[in-house]
């Protein structure tokens, strides 16, 4: 508690420049011997605190006093006033008032190099106002009623206790315990279609790890592209699962989830894909791009 006061302590004489004891005994609500008692351990911390009699008298850090040239070196100012910018960006935050201040404490520019946009293309607002509502939720564990479009077709209503934001694959997920199935669900941002904040709070779950329904069963999958493809294969996978051939063409050895959004993703190749394994994967595959065509010839 002691530690955090005298940051405290230090931090209000670096913006205000000056102050008196009975001030700071008010402003933290302890007594004004006990400021000067901390006083006593700022200094002997090595930091040039005094104190003045008199009418103009008070608590002063010496002139030029910077915090960084007692504590941080550069690369770590530097290291700080990126990692707030992450957060900041992370956070969707225009601007941030902390950032600010600690940019002037370190006598800094803390030029902007991150931007995080939520939204798709040609969906400016909803989408980062999902997002922000959304955290606010799982932050302040608020129930939250949600119109969500199944992989099966269906939208359903459902009533969800918010865990988690996770973001994988090019997508953010929302991971809740879904009061209707009782048990823990993900649902993927987009295929959220309207949703409510309930007044209703549900108590902070403890849990240590994920639960089993967010780790999926992979299964080790090969699949060949011609080299035309090179653009979209590098954009859909990482660089140690692709082998490039001699003739110019890929082989890409991935373990992924066997489920129908893997179906969906590899019918949108089109005919750029060869599965070479598993076979019965292949077979799924060519059943649904029958019944496609069967469905789409004239």
């Amino acid at each position: 508690m002691q530690e955090s006061r005298l940051f405290k302590i230090l931090y209000h004489l670096l913006e205000k420049g000056q102050t008196t004891a009975p001030k700071l005994a008010e402003e933290f609500e302890v007594s004004v011997r006990t400021i000067y008692r901390d006083i006593d351990a700022l200094s002997e911390a090595g930091i040039p605190v005094y104190t003045e009699a008199g009418r103009n008298g008070g608590i002063r850090l010496m002139n030029h006093f910077v915090l960084d040239k007692s504590i941080l070196s550069g690369e770590e100012k530097q290291e700080i006033l990126m990692a707030l910018q992450s957060v900041t960006a992370v956070q969707n935050i225009k601007g941030s008032r902390t950032l600010q201040k600690l940019s002037a404490m370190f006598h800094l520019d803390s030029e902007n190099w991150l931007e995080v946009d939520f939204s798709r293309w040609g969906n400016q607002e909803p989408d980062n106002e999902k997002f922000e509502l959304l955290k606010s939720a799982v932050i302040h564990c608020r129930n939250v009623k949600i119109h969500y479009a199944g992989a099966s077709g269906t939208i359903d209503e459902r009533i969800v206790q918010p865990y988690k934001l996770s973001y994988k694959s090019n997508a953010w997920y929302l991971k809740a315990f879904c009061t209707k199935k009782q048990n823990w669900r993900i649902f993927k941002l987009n295929r959220i279609l309207d949703f409510k904040i309930l007044n209703e709070h549900f108590p902070r779950r403890s849990v240590l790890e994920e639960p089993d329904v967010f780790k999926k069963e992979y299964r080790e999958i090969t699949l060949q592209f011609p080299k035309e493809t090179a653009y979209r294969i590098y954009d859909e996978f990482d660089p140690t699962q692709i082998r490039c051939l001699a003739d110019g063409n890929f082989i890409v050895s991935v373990k992924m989830p066997e489920d129908a959004w893997l179906t969906g993703f590899l019918l949108s190749f089109g005919a750029q894909v060869d599965i070479l394994a598993p076979a019965d994967l292949k077979k799924t595959i060519a059943k649904q791009a029958k019944l496609i065509y069967e469905k789409n010839k004239t």
